[in-house]
């Protein structure tokens, strides 16, 4: 069960453990983001690739990639079936129609899993936000507070 703190109320060590939390989680929440997107783009740009699957294109002439540097001549024979790379090596043939049906899945179950992310990563920014400005007013206090024993002294 989750506690609430007051931050008015940690000293400023205990704001500094916590602010360097919250950048770590931040930081991962980002992270964790931007790696859904580049997944995204991925199925997008796969099922963007199927839409050259046509009629017309059939049996022409194409490159297929051996490597991300090698690539071997070819011809485009069939533009029905496809193989669909579903992880860890596995391969599945499915028609044109249900690769893009099994793309666009993909794509929304990645959109709504960086919707999930999304709010929690802006609590994190304005947690973080208002530890920083705690953060800043203890500083204020015990500079302020420094000046004026300072100045006691002199006096």
């Amino acid at each position: 069960m989750a506690q609430t703190v007051n931050v008015g109320e940690l000293p400023l060590p205990q704001l500094e453990l916590l602010k360097g939390q919250l950048d770590q989680e931040v930081e991962f929440l980002s992270s964790s983001i931007a790696q859904l997107k580049v997944v995204q783009t991925k199925y997008v740009e796969a099922k963007d690739c199927l839409n050259v699957l046509n009629k017309s294109n059939e049996g022409k002439d194409l490159l297929v990639p051996l490597t991300s540097s090698m690539y071997v001549p070819g011809k485009l024979s069939d533009v029905e079936r496809v193989l669909i790379d579903v992880g860890t090596g596995y391969y599945v043939e499915k028609t044109a129609d249900d690769a893009r049906d099994f793309f666009k899945r993909k794509i929304d179950f990645l959109t709504k899993q960086m919707e999930k992310i999304q709010p929690a990563l802006q609590e994190k920014h304005a947690m973080k936000q208002a530890v920083v400005e705690m953060m800043s007013q203890k500083i204020q206090q015990l500079t302020a507070l420094g000046a004026t024993q300072g100045a006691t002294t002199k006096a």
